[in-house]
């Protein structure tokens, strides 16, 4: 039987529909999709591409605390990459046209179905993306599992080897991989 782990999970299409913590008003949304369809013409006339979003490059006395955990992953040498011919003026900024493309994607719609697979959600208990993993729990059918991780953000569970569970991951597919 296969066996599937999640770690810190995002639910993109439910984080630019909603923001975090469902903060996002449906006017709001609107006006986002109003903007990004502008933008999509400004671009097909061969207009100048609009980013949006994605994680800032300096930080200062005013810098959210999810913005400066992401700083220190993606800005710094333990998580940044720009790929070849890439600029990392731009890497992790979306184009406004096509980040409301999130807005109409669902990766959790059907999670009941990967059933009877085993499913094992982690995330910290820090981690502002909790409330994803969390829902996904709750939409998963059985045999599934939420364990959190005490004293973990979002990005730590990426590199920080020793908040990441790896007696837990061993023996999730120790059972679960027969």
């Amino acid at each position: 039987m296969k066996a599937i782990a999640t770690v810190s999970m995002y639910d993109m299409g439910a984080a630019n529909r909603n923001a975090l913590n469902h903060s996002l008003t449906l006017e709001q949304r609107k006006k986002i999709q109003e903007e990004a369809a502008e933008q999509r013409y400004v671009e097909f006339t061969d207009g100048e591409t609009k980013y949006t979003s994605g994680t800032v490059h300096k930080l200062d006395e005013n810098t959210d605390p999810i913005q400066r955990e992401f700083y220190d992953f993606y800005r710094t040498p333990r998580g940044e990459y720009t790929p070849k011919g890439g600029s990392p003026e731009l890497t992790t900024h979306p184009t406004l046209s096509s980040n409301v493309k999130f807005m109409n994607f669902y990766p959790f719609n059907d999670i009941e179905t990967i059933s009877p697979r085993p499913m094992l959600f982690i995330t910290g208990d820090k981690a502002h993306s909790r409330e994803f993993s969390e829902d996904a729990y709750k939409r998963a059918a059985e045999p599934k599992e939420l364990y959190i991780v005490p004293k973990a953000g979002h990005v730590d569970l990426y590199d920080r080897v020793e908040l990441i569970p790896f007696n837990k991951l061993t023996s999730f597919f120790t059972e679960h991989l027969k």
